[in-house]
C-alpha cells in the first residue's frame, strides 16, 4: 500500500484565529499536492507569550473551536488530519492536557492521544518545564488508520524508546513537535532515525520551524524518515509543506531481511 503524507510546519503566532488560518492554507496545499494523511505540529495553535497563554483557549474535549477547525477541515478537503497538539482543559485550572487528536476523511474522531513524557530544559540562557501548565497523560496510544497500524508521540516522547515498544506493532509513527532550537540542533534528526531503525517503521515527524513571536527559537526539519533510516524528504526551518510518500511493502521487506524485531528478547 502506498500512502502520500504530508508533515505541516508552522512557527506559530500568539493569535490563535492567525494560526488556524495559516494551518487550512498549508492544509489546503498538501490536499492539493495529493496527500491524504496531514500531521500538524505541537502547540499550531498557540506560541503565547507566556506558557499561561494556553490556558486560556483550553477546550472541553468533543466541542470547541480547534475541535470543530480539524472536523470540517478533515471532511471539506478529504484527507485524514493529526491535529498536532491542541490544550484540552484537565480538571485542574492550573493546567491543561496536550493533546493529539485524529480525524478520518468524514471528520470522525479517530484517535486521541494526551502526552505523557512533560519536557524539562534548563541550560544556555533556556528554562522550560511544561509541568507548570500541562498535565500528563497516563494512557499509551493506540490508532489505525487505513488500515495501518500506526504509533503516536509529541515531542519529547521520542526520547524515550520504551514508549514506542510498548505500541507495537506499528508500521508508522507520527510525531508532532515544537524541539527547541537548541536541542533540535543536537538530537531531533538522530533521535528520529534511532526510532525508525530500531522499530524497522516509518517516522512522520513535524515541527515548529522558526523564530515566534515570544522570542523563541524552534528547530523545525520536519521530515520522514522510511524503516532504514533514510530521509525521504524534509524542510529546513520556515513555514511550508513537507510531502512524500509510505510504502508499506518495504516496511515489511526490510523486516524480512533483517527481522531484529522477532530476534528480541525482552
Amino acid at each position: 500500500m502506498h500512502i502520500k503524507v504530508a508533515a505541516i510546519q508552522m512557527v506559530s503566532s500568539t493569535n490563535r484565529e492567525h494560526n488556524m488560518a495559516t494551518a487550512e492554507r498549508l492544509l489546503e496545499q498538501a490536499a492539493a499536492q495529493g496527500a491524504q494523511w496531514a500531521l500538524l505540529p505541537e502547540y499550531w495553535p498557540i506560541m503565547g507569550q507566556k506558557d499561561t497563554d494556553k490556558l486560556a483557549i483550553a477546550e472541553t474535549f468533543g466541542q470547541g473551536v480547534l475541535q470543530d477547525f480539524l472536523a470540517a477541515t478533515a471532511k471539506r478537503l478529504g484527507m485524514v488530519i493529526i491535529g498536532g497538539t491542541i490544550p484540552l482543559q484537565s480538571g485542574d485550572d492550573n493546567k491543561v492536557l496536550n493533546t493529539m487528536l485524529t480525524y478520518n476523511r468524514d471528520g470522525e474522531l479517530i484517535g486521541r492521544y494526551d502526552k505523557m513524557h512533560l519536557f524539562g530544559f534548563q541550560g544556555l540562557g533556556e528554562s522550560y518545564q511544561e509541568s507548570d501548565t500541562i498535565l500528563a497523560g497516563l494512557e499509551v496510544p493506540k490508532l489505525e488508520i487505513d488500515g495501518i497500524q500506526v504509533a503516536q508521540g509529541i515531542c519529547y516522547d521520542v526520547r524515550f524508546p520504551e514508549f514506542f515498544r510498548a505500541q507495537l506493532p506499528f508500521d508508522v509513527m507520527l510525531l508532532p513537535a515544537a524541539f527547541t532550537h537548541t536541542t533540535g540542533q543536537a538530537h531531533w534528526e538522530l533521535l528520529l532515525r534511532a526510532r525508525a531503525v530500531e522499530n524497522q517503521c516509518y517516522v512522520l515527524a513535524c515541527g515548529q520551524g522558526g523564530v515566534h513571536e515570544n522570542g523563541r527559537q524552534t528547530w523545525g526539519q520536519s521530515m520522514l524518515i522510511d524503516p532504514w533510516g533514510n530521509i525521504v524528504n524534509e524542510l529546513a526551518n520556515h513555514e511550508g509543506v513537507v510531502i512524500a510518500d509510505i510504502d508499506t511493502q518495504k516496511v515489511q521487506s526490510v523486516r524480512s531481511k533483517l527481522p531484529a524485531l522477532r530476534h528480541r528478547c525482552l
